[in-house]
Order: C-alpha cells, then sequence, then structure tokens
C-alpha cells in the first residue's frame, strides 16, 4: 500500500478551472472519500489520481513516486467506474482475468489469482456465469474483483454504488470496507451521497467548487463544520444569522432574530470578534423540545410534522426562521398550529460559523 499525495493541483478545461490549487494527502491504508456535490470537482481528481487526466500545474505521487506523467497502467492503481464497465460477452472468471491477460501473465497463475479475487468479493464458484444472469450487486463485486485481481497498491472508486437499490447499498458498503481492510489497499473514494460517506470513511474531504473546504474524520466534520457549506452538506442543519456580542474563549454569545445564543467557534484558527456577523449551525437532533428557552432557547410554532418511524421530524417557525426538529421520542405526537413551542440547544451543539 502506499500514501498518496495532491499538491497545488490545478486543472483547467479551456477558460473552467475544475480544480483550483488542491493539496491533499491520503495515508497508506486509509479509505478515504472525496465528497460534494456534481460539479464541485471530486471526480476529476480521482481522474488525475488514476492517471486518466494530466493536471495543468501541480504534482501527484504515490509514496516516493512521482507518478504525474506516468500512463494509469504504470501507477499500480485500479479503477472501479459508475458503470462498473464490463464486458457482456465475457464470462465472469473472463471479466476478471482480463487485465492479468494484459500483463501477460501464466494461465496457472491467472486461474490461482482470479479464484483469490472471487473469493474475496463473495463470488467464488459463478466464475463461468455471464454478466447478464448477475444481479447489480453482483457485477459490482465483479468490477471489484477486476480491479483487485492486479494486487494495486491504491484502489480508486468512481461513485461505485449509485446505480444500486437502497437496501443492496448499504450491503455493498460493508462489503468494500470489508475488501479494502482486507486486501489491505489504500482507497480513494468518490460519491455526492453523504450518508455513504459518514458510515464508510476513515477520513473525508469535502469538495466545493474545485477546492477543499474541510478535510477530517466523519465525526470531525459532522460535530465540527468549518464552513456554512460544510455543514449543510453534511446531513441536515439549521442555519441562523446573527451577530456576535460577546466571545469567551471557544464560545461566543450571538444576537439573532429570536434573541441571543450561545454557540462554540469549530474553525480552530478563526475567532470572531464584538460585532461581526455570523453564521449559527444547529443540528435537527440538537435541539430539545419543552426543556426550557433559558439562554439558548428559541419559541415558535409547528408548521410541518413528518413520521419516520423511530423519530419525528418537526418544521417549527421561529423569528430567526424556519427550524428543522427532531424529536428522538415518537411516542410524543405534536400537531401542527401548536404554538409556543420551546427549543434549547446546549451550548456544544450551536457551531459559531463565519458568514
Amino acid at each position: 500500500m502506499d500514501a498518496i499525495r495532491a499538491d497545488s493541483i490545478v486543472k483547467q478545461f479551456g477558460n473552467v478551472r475544475a480544480l483550483d490549487g488542491v493539496t491533499l494527502e491520503v495515508a497508506a491504508g486509509e479509505l478515504f472519500f472525496l465528497l460534494g456535490a456534481s460539479g464541485c470537482g471530486k471526480t476529476t481528481l480521482l481522474r488525475c489520481i488514476a492517471g486518466l487526466e494530466t493536471p495543468t500545474s501541480g504534482t501527484i505521487s504515490f509514496g516516493d513516486r512521482d507518478v504525474t506523467k506516468l500512463p494509469p497502467h504504470k501507477r499500480e492503481a485500479a479503477m472501479v467506474f459508475q458503470s462498473y464497465a464490463l464486458w457482456p460477452h465475457l464470462s465472469v472468471e473472463k471479466n476478471v482475468a482480463f487485465g492479468l491477460e494484459e500483463r501477460k501473465i501464466d494461465k496457472g497463475e491467472i486461474k490461482r489469482r482470479v479464484g483469490e479475487a472471487l473469493e474475496l468479493v463473495h463470488l467464488a464458484g459463478l466464475g463461468d456465469r455471464g454478466i447478464d444472469q448477475l444481479s447489480g450487486g453482483q457485477q459490482q463485486r465483479v468490477a471489484l474483483a477486476r480491479a483487485l485481481v492486479v494486487r494495486p497498491k491504491c484502489l480508486l472508486l468512481d461513485e461505485p454504488l449509485s446505480n444500486l437499490d437502497a437496501k443492496l447499498r448499504i450491503e455493498m458498503r460493508r462489503e468494500i470496507r470489508r475488501i479494502v481492510k482486507e486486501g489491505g489497499l489504500t482507497a480513494v473514494y468518490v460519491t455526492h451521497d453523504q450518508e455513504e460517506a459518514l458510515s464508510m470513511a476513515d477520513r473525508m474531504a469535502v469538495m466545493n467548487r474545485g477546492r477543499i473546504e474541510q478535510v477530517g474524520t466523519a465525526e470531525d466534520v459532522y460535530r465540527n463544520p468549518h464552513t456554512a457549506f460544510v455543514s449543510g452538506f453534511i446531513g441536515e442543519t439549521n442555519l441562523l444569522k446573527g451577530r456576535v456580542i460577546e466571545v469567551r474563549g471557544e464560545f461566543a454569545m450571538v444576537e439573532t432574530a429570536s434573541g441571543p445564543l450561545v454557540g462554540r467557534v469549530t474553525k480552530t484558527e478563526w475567532l470572531p470578534t464584538g460585532g461581526e456577523e455570523v453564521i449559527l449551525s444547529v443540528r435537527p437532533e440538537a435541539w430539545q423540545v419543552d426543556a426550557g428557552t433559558g439562554e439558548n432557547g428559541l419559541v415558535g410554532k409547528i408548521t410541518e410534522r413528518s413520521y419516520l418511524g423511530q423519530r419525528i421530524q418537526y418544521v417549527v417557525e421561529t423569528p430567526a426562521g424556519p427550524q428543522q426538529v427532531v424529536e428522538l421520542n415518537p411516542n410524543v405526537v405534536r400537531d401542527p398550529g401548536e404554538t409556543a413551542v420551546k427549543l434549547s440547544a446546549r451550548h456544544g451543539d450551536v457551531a459559531v460559523l463565519q458568514a
């Protein structure tokens, strides 16, 4: 396995700058996610790492090797595409063996390695089947086996689960993580699916308009967003505008349209000053209902209710704007139209962000 480093990567397509000075390091053996909306540059960055695109400027390194100008087949990386890109006229075994045959590997060695790869992805015994005889999940496993059989040091995955149904996506998340860890691979995984990234990633980079907004573990990015974009993109959140009244250590008191709220500054290299305009981010599950307003409270009116099984989600209209609220006790049901509903959040659950 190799660490991967992208240093000051710029990629220009005519007048469009798809990547704008991206620097990123993926540790050896890490399952790392590139996360962002369509057009943010995540797939372009992955293709630069794979060698399918050449950066306009900057360098790509695998371990100590500068691979910026190396063709894909010399990088010891394998890629799994969104479309799987399987050969429909070849059997499962022949699809998996294709890369080894291109490398002129001995037939006996090919047979052994194909068997190992199919076993790793739980497809042992299906080598003689045609691709059209497989389910979507099985086809995805064939694509993984084909990538793994060449024994890459790095595995690159471009939205590999987007064509699967919801139940199968959840199953394949576990399988891909298992395969990466058992195979001792360094993996870079592109997705726009926040839940996928939160459930699988060792670390992730959230991208926006060709730049990286934040890098961290799933919990760190979710709990400590550095920007309003990250806070809004990773999971659901409520954003409130306000102006700083005072700052005490890592906490700031902020005046909002609903009164003062105290929150925690989550970006360590920034500290707001008195009078500065800021944005507060409060996750729906951070709001407590009827827990008293106190120093960190809002009062509002319920306008919507959504039953979600183990929880109920409400929309509460407040002077600071509508707030999404998750009530984790579905046995207590409130009706739309209920007024004077009290919301409160702990100081540490309110993120103070730059406006």
